[in-house]
């Protein structure tokens, strides 16, 4: 099949950049989107221009590297899934493909299709652990956690910081990513001394850091390629409420 794509280049976060067109030929149904980019930057690199940069490490939809707005959908056309799961038999040869960064104030452009989000990690860093001393592993049998509780931790812990849920909300928030950190936690035994503290400090430094406040518009949770549920958010509400009612002093 033959591809027309309209590629984003940027040099760096302070160049303007600008949508640049591309023919791409011999790319088969089962090839995989970031295959796709492969072989255009490979004939790219042939005829001695610069390849374009994309984000991507284990191309299994586990790791949350990859991350790219094509024709305006966070990830692409299909739900739950990465775009490095994404293969162009979901594409129509006859339709251009727009490729663009995510777009978000705390995730500057660092080259091309790559954007910087780090922002992440200060979230992560300002409530994304517990305490309590661990030492070796328990029995499984040991800590009581309730079925419901236990099946909502595990299903905010399969976020994967990929940050689609910044990239396709209008505000720009990444109150989903922040919910997902504090949920999986906050719901286990584990994780309660720092609960409501958590929950607070994540949501302020998420604020800090230049994020868009949530009007569950929900579109966050419609590219999700995890599936996390809007209900996340709520969870978050609730501590980040309890605490600031429990310590106004400190906050």
């Amino acid at each position: 099949m033959r591809f027309t794509l309209r590629v984003w280049r940027q040099d760096n976060q302070f160049d303007k950049g600008t949508l640049v067109m591309y023919v791409v030929d011999d790319i088969t149904p089962d090839m995989s989107f970031l295959e796709m980019l492969d072989v255009l930057n490979e004939r790219l690199i042939s005829e001695g221009e610069e390849p374009i940069a994309f984000d991507h490490d284990c191309r299994e939809g586990i790791c949350g590297m990859c991350g790219l707005m094509i024709n305006g959908n966070a990830h692409g056309p299909n739900k739950l899934t990465t775009t490095c799961q994404l293969h162009m038999r979901s594409f129509d040869p006859n339709v251009p493909i727009t490729i663009e960064p995510w777009r978000a104030r705390p995730f500057p452009v660092i080259k091309d299709l790559v954007v910087d989000r780090s922002a992440f990690d200060r979230i992560i860093e300002s409530g994304g652990y517990i305490s309590a001393p661990t030492g070796s592993a328990p029995d499984a049998h040991a800590v009581p956690v309730p079925k419901a509780d236990a099946d909502n931790a595990f299903e905010a812990a399969a976020c994967i910081g990929c940050g689609a849920c910044v990239a396709a909300c209008p505000n720009g928030s990444a109150m989903l990513f922040t919910a997902a950190k504090t949920t999986h936690l906050g719901l286990l035994p584990q994780g309660q001394p720092e609960r409501y503290s958590r929950a607070l400090d994540m949501v302020e430094t998420h604020d800090d850091l230049g994020f868009g406040g949530c009007t569950n518009s929900g579109e966050c949770t419609v590219v999700c390629p995890k599936g996390i549920p809007l209900e996340a958010i709520g969870r978050l509400n609730r501590d980040a409420l309890k605490a600031a009612t429990r310590s106004p002093a400190k906050h």
